[in-house]
């Protein structure tokens, strides 16, 4: 596929897909996305429908507020609140390195993967599991590891760092029309 990276909202809103990458701090993105103009171009891609894809970060961002920085407001896309993982003995944060997930069977992300893929996270801040959850992994509590809502999506986890089970999920979004 031909890649662009850019932040110029004339060039991504003629995209024929979107991904919103994410490392880093919740307020920092959300300073970051207001500053070159991005808030109001990420939520018109969305309300055309165009494939959005938020991995890590970039799916956090799609909800109202994270107890990372409080006070920050997120896209708003969907209701909700990110929160810090619990501490618990024998569990490090961040979570970091390969964990199962257990997928919806009618998710098109995921078409093609068994039930149970091992992706790769690096995060301190998750998802509740929501309406729009379709996997959930489990560390310390059940948190949602992938969304769909329409045509936009959020993987918590880092496809690109998920071996084979991520390239097919990549290419599953890329196949999204």
């Amino acid at each position: 596929e031909e890649v662009i990276v850019s932040r110029d909202s004339s060039e991504i809103l003629q995209a024929d897909k979107v991904i919103l990458p994410g490392v880093g701090s919740f307020g920092d993105a959300m300073n970051n996305l207001d500053r070159f103009g991005l808030v109001d171009t990420i939520k018109n891609v969305v309300a055309k429908d165009t494939p959005f894809l938020g991995i890590c970060l970039g799916l956090q961002l799609l909800f109202k507020e994270s107890e990372e920085t409080p006070g920050a407001e997120g896209l708003n896309l969907l209701p909700g609140k990110i929160f810090k993982i619990p501490a618990k003995e024998g569990f490090k944060i961040p979570h970091m390195g390969w964990n199962s997930l257990n997928v919806k069977d009618d998710a098109r992300l995921f078409a093609g993967i068994n039930a149970n893929p091992y992706v790769y996270f690096v995060h301190s801040y998750y998802v509740p599991v929501t309406d729009y959850c379709i996997a959930t992994c489990d560390y310390q509590c059940s948190f949602a590891a992938a969304i769909c809502k329409n045509n936009f999506y959020g993987c918590q986890f880092h496809p690109e760092k998920s071996a084979g089970a991520g390239e097919k999920i990549i290419k599953n979004f890329l196949d999204i029309v």
